[in-house]
C-alpha cells in the first residue's frame, strides 16, 4: 500500500556487502529479514566434513534470512555474496508489525514460503534419487539462467558431490562440445544434450 512505502523508508537499513562477504552466519542471532536490491548471492549450510552445501543462488528480488523467523533464535544457513551487492534490511520487530496490519503482505509472504518449501524438497529429492552427472547439468543449467560466474567448488557444492568430479566431467562435456568453459566462464553450447543427463 502507497502509506507503507512511507514507513518503510524510515524503517529499513540498506547496506552494502562486499563480495565475498557474509550478509548473515549460520549460527548468528536473527536480527531480521533482508531483501537483495543488486548482485548475487549463495545460500549455504555447513556439510559433512566442514564442506558447504549450497542450498540455492539468490538473485535482486529475492528474499533472505526469512529462514531465521518462526520462532528461531539463530540463522540456519549462511548468505555470502558473491559480488557486491546491496540489501535491504528489516528488524523482525518492524516485519511482524507490518504482517499483522497488512493482510496482503502476508498473504504475499505465505505464498513465497509455500514456493520456497517446493523447491527446497525438490532440490533434495533430486539429491537423493538423480545421478551425479544429472545434478551437476542441472546445476550448470541453472547457474548460466542466472548469468552467473561462479567457481568450480561451488557447483560442486550446488550439486552436493565434490570438486573432482565436477572437473571430470566439464572435461567431459567440453571434449563432447556440450559446453565450452574458459576460467570460471561456462557457456553452455548444446543445452538439449546436457537436459538428458537430467532425464536419465
Amino acid at each position: 500500500m502507497p502509506e507503507w512505502r512511507e514507513v518503510i523508508a524510515l524503517k529499513k537499513t540498506t547496506l552494502p556487502i562486499k563480495k565475498g562477504k557474509p550478509v548473515f552466519r549460520e549460527g548468528e542471532k536473527v536480527a531480521g529479514i533482508f531483501f537483495l536490491y543488486s548482485g548475487y548471492v549463495k545460500v549455504h549450510k555447513e556439510w559433512i566434513g566442514q564442506k558447504d552445501l549450497i542450498l540455492r543462488f539468490a538473485a535482486p528480488g529475492d528474499i533472505l534470512g526469512h529462514r531465521g523467523l518462526g520462532g528461531i533464535d539463530h540463522y540456519p544457513v549462511t548468505a555470502t555474496a558473491l559480488e557486491d551487492c546491496q540489501v535491504c534490511h528489516i528488524s523482525n520487530d518492524f516485519l511482524e508489525s507490518s504482517l499483522k496490519a497488512n493482510p496482503n503482505l502476508t498473504y504475499r509472504l505465505m505464498y513465497f514460503y509455500a514456493a520456497e518449501l517446493q523447491r527446497t524438497e525438490q532440490r533434495m529429492r533430486d539429491m537423493v534419487h538423480m545421478e551425479v552427472k544429472g545434478r551437476i547439468a542441472g546445476a550448470l543449467l541453472e547457474i548460466t539462467k542466472l548469468s552467473l560466474t561462479v567457481t568450480r567448488q561451488d557447483i560442486a557444492s550446488y550439486a552436493g558431490t565434490t570438486y573432482e568430479t565436477v572437473f571430470k566431467f566439464l572435461t567431459e562435456l567440453t571434449k563432447g562440445k556440450v559446453i565450452s568453459a574458459s576460467g570460471k566462464n561456462i557457456r553452455i553450447i548444446d543445452p538439449a544434450r546436457l537436459k538428458k543427463y537430467i532425464m536419465k
